[in-house]
């Protein structure tokens, strides 16, 4: 669910027009609603509160400091993949000992900012990443707690390019290569080997992939604890989907249930790492009606907004709802809402059924507060967007627009400008 809702015609966020914040802030525009995040986090956190537990935000999803200070205030920690994202979540205060840092390339340089900041796990993906990290360790002269990152060889069932748990993808140690992995972190002094992680994918509908998952989490932990490692913690991952279109997720009570009894007697703490299913809803993209052009038999509407300020229609497929921001009267006709960049496919909607909008309308694209600003990009040069967080009757601005000045910023041979 969402706190985006029409009255008297218009598009609220919360108890402001979205029309307004695009009249204040201009577009393209990120839109979120605080409430709407606060409560997917609060669900997701009381659903798990009859064992220990602790959600770390998927920082990945959309990190923005406005986002991620007021979950870190809520309790939330940080699943990072980054030291940009390490140091983000610094930055809104999310304290270290509820910060996890997966990912399959992790830097020296990120492995010794991680260590220094003393966090509370590394996940680690590969035998050759716990000697380096060790090293690393060894060199600041602090000992680094892990967790093994296994990969379960599951099917999530899910688009291909978010599928992280089968044996074809870049991530996590393969089952048959546990022993291996355990035999090295035995000997590593500056390690120690407290939890197991598996992350099997992302928009996943169903609880199976997960206690498939847990199944094999389950023997993994009893071989690991045999080998006297604690095994404090099990990281099970994000994943879980929110409505695009028509789809029917699981809500938090729903997954809670599907999985609690391969959890309880196991005695950890379980880390969650949702981030699609707290931002996901809490978020719109606003963009302009920039022109509108008949083409043969095709209507295209040519927004402010396109592929470089949320690419998920072209990278994955994604059915994004769209609707005007001000109710426009006549029939809906098919129209394909498409974007400024110079490429084809540069679309946020094809053949929708949509009011005959006009020139200087604003579309909204619903649900596009996870991977939208976090995966847009400068392309053609287009300065991103601005981002502004609602809060009740309050709105206020989370990053300023960028400018064509912002483009040049980082390059070092210039010329005088004219």
């Amino acid at each position: 669910m969402d706190y985006f809702h029409r009255k008297d015609g218009h598009l609220w966020c919360e108890e402001v027009r979205v029309g307004d914040l695009a009249d204040r802030f201009g577009t393209p525009l990120y839109v979120y609603s605080q409430r709407t995040f606060t409560e997917h986090f609060r669900k997701l956190d009381a659903a798990f509160s009859d064992v220990p537990h602790l959600v770390c935000y998927s920082v990945k999803a959309n990190g923005n400091l406005g986002i991620l200070r007021e979950l870190g205030r809520l309790g939330a920690g940080a699943d990072i993949v980054s030291g940009g994202e390490l140091v983000k979540a610094r930055r809104a205060g999310i304290p270290a000992d509820r910060i996890v840092y997966s990912g399959v390339g992790k830097t020296r340089a990120e492995l010794a900012l991680a260590v220094r900041e003393g966090i509370r796990c590394v996940n680690v993906e590969n035998v050759e990443e716990l000697e380096v990290l060790d090293e690393v360790a060894r060199s600041i002269g602090r000992r680094q707690a892990v967790a093994f990152r296994v990969n379960p060889d599951v099917d999530a069932h899910t688009h291909a390019h978010l599928t992280t748990g089968r044996r074809e993808n870049k991530f996590g140690i393969p089952l048959e290569e546990v022993g291996r992995a355990a035999e090295v972190a035995a000997r590593l002094e500056a390690l120690q080997v407290v939890g197991l992680d598996m992350h099997i994918g992302s928009q996943i509908l169903t609880p199976e992939p997960y206690r498939e998952a847990l199944r094999q989490a389950r023997e993994v932990v009893a071989f690991l604890r045999a080998r006297g490692f604690p095994v404090e913690h099990l990281d099970i991952g994000g994943g879980l989907a929110v409505r695009y279109d028509t789809e029917e997720p699981m809500t938090a009570d729903e997954f809670h249930e599907a999985i609690i009894h391969l959890v309880r007697d196991l005695e950890v703490t379980l880390i969650l790492e949702p981030g699609r299913f707290i931002i996901g809803p809490a978020g719109i993209l606003v963009g302009e009606v920039i022109f509108v052009k008949e083409a043969g038999n095709r209507r295209f509407v040519i927004l402010d907004a396109g592929m470089n300020d949320l690419i998920r229609p072209v990278l994955y497929g994604a059915h994004h709802r769209l609707e005007p921001v001000v109710d426009r009267p006549g029939d809906p006709v098919p129209t394909d809402v498409v974007g400024p960049v110079c490429e084809s496919g540069d679309f946020l909607g094809k053949d929708r059924r949509l009011p005959p909008l006009v020139r200087g309308d604003r579309v909204v694209v619903f649900t596009a507060g996870a991977y939208g600003f976090a995966m847009s990009s400068q392309y053609n040069q287009r300065p991103r967007a601005a981002e502004v967080l609602v809060d009740g009757t309050e709105a206020r601005l989370v990053r300023r627009r960028e400018t064509w000045e912002d483009l040049l910023a980082a390059e070092t041979d210039l010329i005088p400008g004219p």
